[in-house]
C-alpha cells in the first residue's frame, strides 16, 4: 500500500477563489479519487472518480486532472458550502 502525499495539507480561501489540492504517491499507472468529509463528520462523499471523472449530482467546479503520478483536485470558483475534509486515495484498474 503506497503511503499518499497530500498538499497542502491545510488551506484557507475565499469565496471565489480556484483551490488546487495535489496528491501523489501512486504510480503513473494509478487512478486517483477524491473525497469530501463535512464537519460534524458525515460519510465521505466521492467527488472525483478514475482521476478525472465527476459522479452525478457533483458541481461541476469540481474538476480532477494527473499529470504521471501526482493528481490534483481544483476546486473553481469556492462556495461556503465547500467547507471540509478533502482526502485521496489511488487505486489501480477501473
Amino acid at each position: 500500500q503506497a503511503e499518499m502525499t497530500q498538499e497542502p495539507s491545510e488551506l484557507s480561501a475565499s469565496m471565489g477563489d480556484t483551490v488546487r489540492i495535489t496528491c501523489s504517491g501512486g504510480s503513473s499507472s494509478s487512478n486517483y479519487a477524491w473525497f469530501q468529509q463535512k464537519v460534524p463528520v458525515t460519510s465521505p462523499v466521492t467527488v472525483i472518480y478514475r482521476s478525472t471523472n465527476r459522479p452525478s449530482g457533483i458541481p461541476s467546479r469540481f474538476s480532477g486532472s494527473q499529470s504521471g503520478s501526482t493528481g490534483t483536485l481544483t476546486i473553481t470558483g469556492v462556495q461556503a458550502e465547500d467547507e471540509a475534509v478533502y482526502f485521496c486515495g489511488s487505486y489501480e484498474g477501473s
